[in-house]
Order: C-alpha cells, then structure tokens, then sequence
C-alpha cells in the first residue's frame, strides 16, 4: 500500500478503536506507520481524512450487512421469518463493528459543529438509504424515487435504533420477534387488522 492507502486505513482502525472525537493525528500517523506530514499532503486535514475513513468504513460495514440479509432472505419462503432472521443476524454485525457504531454516533453528536463532516455525511444519506431499501427486498439496485427513499429510511431508522439500543445495553435490545411483533402493532394501529 502507499501512504495514502495506509493513512486511509491507520484511520479506520482508530475509529474502530477510539472513536471519532478522540483520534488524533498522532494516532492516525501511529496506526499507519506514516509521517503526521503526510496527512495533510494527502488529504489536508485530519478531518478530511477521518470523515473519508468514516465513510469508507461505513461502506465495508454495509458489505456484512448485506451479506446477513442476503442469508436471512435463503432461511424461508415467509417474508416474516425472513424479517425475523435478517433483525436475529444483524447482532453479529453489531458485534464485529461495535467501536464503529459508537464513532458514528460520535460523529453525529459532532456534526452540527463540523460542517465538513455534515456535509460528507448528508452526501450519502440518499444512496445509503437507496441502497437499504435494495438490500431489505433482496434486489440489487431500485430505482431512485420517492417510495424506495422512504423504504430506506424506515429501514435507516429501524437499524440506527436497534444499533443505539445494542450499544446502551445488548442484553436489553429487540429480538427479531420483538421488531416483528412491534411491526404488526404500529402497522394495525396505523391501518388497520391485517388481512390474512
């Protein structure tokens, strides 16, 4: 790897292992066996660079995620058991990417002081949401309309929550039976008894 590529991922080991608000240059230099000049020749900030990191980071995070719902979708032919596997696998995603989890939330806390980071951050909301609705209907892309953003963002919602719930207390977070049986509640509230 160049010094770039090695910046890249010396970042992302911190996020991982420090969080977002806490990572220094010196850390992100350390963890990459690069020279703290190099950062700013590269990338011109350590901002710039953790943001990017962040990014990148978020984008291998969705690869496992995609990866759990695609395996949930083989376990049945009933979209509920489906629904059920796919909230029942996302523990161990939360699991092997807990410390970036909490440097999301991190920087989220921090993205109303750091308009860089708000801006990279709303750069990928629609496609992330794009890409959440594909991946809940099994399908490799969807168009891009107003429906597929609002499927998205429910399920943004559903996970950014469950990952909220998961760091505060895992052993108190929702089944996927418990996300299921919440589901048809809000949904009979809201429409009426399913029709069966």
């Amino acid at each position: 790897m160049g010094n770039r590529e090695d910046l890249m991922a010396g970042a992302k080991r911190c996020l991982y292992e420090k969080g977002y608000g806490r990572t220094t240059a010196r850390d992100i230099a350390a963890a990459s066996g690069v020279s703290l000049a190099a950062i700013g020749y590269h990338f011109g900030s350590k901002d710039t660079l953790l943001n990017a990191a962040m990014i990148e980071a978020i984008g291998e995070m969705g690869v496992a995620l995609g990866a759990v719902v695609v395996a949930a979708n083989q376990t049945s032919e009933d979209p509920e058991e489906r629904f059920v596997a796919v909230w029942e696998g996302l523990k161990g995603v939360f699991v092997e990417h807990r410390g970036l989890w909490a440097a999301q939330f991190e920087a989220l806390a921090q993205a109303a002081h750091a308009p860089e980071l708000a801006q990279a951050l709303s750069e990928v909301q629609k496609d992330g949401r794009l890409g959440l609705a594909a991946l809940f209907q099994g399908l490799p892309e969807v168009p891009d309309t107003e429906e597929e953003i609002a499927r998205g963002a429910f399920y943004q919602t559903l996970l950014a929550g469950y990952a909220a719930q998961w760091l505060a207390a895992p052993e108190l977070a929702p089944s996927g039976r418990d996300f299921l049986r919440g589901l048809r509640l809000v949904s009979e509230s809201m429409l009426g008894p399913a029709v069966r």
